[in-house]
């Protein structure tokens, strides 16, 4: 998973090479934590959070193959 939200936001950043990823997995649930520069931040979530919207739907479809629930977390360094 955490592969799959890298990719993703890597490919829409200007500072690609600053993002990272962390993983907090609990008994049912898995929060990721995305962490990204302050002017890249717009661009991940996007107008009117479209962009995080969709980031988090591919995460949850995934994740359901897995039978676990997943929470993106977008944080700015």
């Amino acid at each position: 998973m955490k592969e799959l939200i890298l990719t993703i936001v890597r490919a829409m950043v200007d500072h690609p090479d600053s993002v990272s990823v962390s993983e907090i997995k609990g008994d049912q649930m898995t929060v990721f934590e995305l962490h990204v520069v302050q002017e890249d931040r717009g661009k991940v979530i996007g107008k009117q959070g479209q962009n995080a919207k969709a980031i988090r739907t591919i995460l949850n479809a995934a994740s359901s193959r897995e039978h676990r629930r997943s929470l993106l977390e977008i944080i700015d360094r």
